[in-house]
């Protein structure tokens, strides 16, 4: 063997000893992964099921039958009495279907910075949770809160806005241990009855008697 062979077989086995070799032991095509891998086969998966599609028509239906948007002062995170009001129609219709998830998105106007609006909506959403929550919705089913900011806005204005500060409640899937979804039976969750009345109603009408006097009757 030459000087100039061994010098370069040398190199080579100095080169490869430097890398990670962390990666010669991890799955092939893992270096290209950036999170996302997976995702296109589960989105295939849902729509071959039907899933994704009875996601979509339970999510209108929710946004139909019950308002699914409250809003906020400026500058603030705290419910308003019309705010609760609207989460407590909210909590009598996922009582009422507990197959099924629901993301809360927390949005800001846009006066302020990015970082500042981030925060803000985060903190309007966690609020919504935690009255929800506080109805008895269990938090494993309000499946995450994001924070849109201020990229999302209704009306496109650069001073404050009420209808831009706002959190909006979706359907966001169907809970996977429920035994109607490890059934398939997505249509049966689509097609239960909302019942409004599902709360206690007011106690019993109260009966008036009233006596009559037989000789004023005659």
């Amino acid at each position: 063997m030459t000087l100039r062979s061994f010098c370069l077989i040398t190199a080579s086995l100095l080169a490869l000893s430097a890398c990670d070799m962390g990666k010669f032991n991890g799955e092939l095509g893992a270096e290209v992964d950036e999170g996302g891998f997976g995702n296109a086969t589960m989105n295939n998966t849902m729509i071959q099921s039907g899933e994704r599609d009875f996601t979509i028509a339970l999510a209108e239906r929710f946004a139909a039958e019950v308002p699914s948007t409250i809003t906020f002062a400026f500058n603030s995170s705290a419910l308003t009495d019309e705010a609760r009001a609207t989460l407590r129609q909210q909590a009598d219709w996922i009582r009422q279907f507990p197959e099924v998830r629901f993301r809360v998105y927390g949005h800001t106007d846009l006066v302020g910075s990015n970082a500042y609006n981030k925060a803000l909506g985060m903190r309007r959403a966690k609020a919504a949770v935690g009255y929800l929550s506080s109805l008895g919705i269990g938090t494993a089913r309000l499946e995450a809160v994001v924070s849109y900011g201020k990229t999302q806005p209704i009306i496109q204005t650069s001073g404050p806005e009420h209808r831009n500060r706002r959190t909006v409640t979706e359907v966001s899937g169907f809970v996977q241990n429920n035994p109607s979804v490890l059934n398939g039976k997505y249509a049966a969750i689509i097609m239960k009855e909302y019942v409004k009345s599902a709360k206690p109603q007011h106690p019993q009408n109260t009966v008036i008697v009233t006596e009559v006097d037989p000789a004023a009757a005659q």
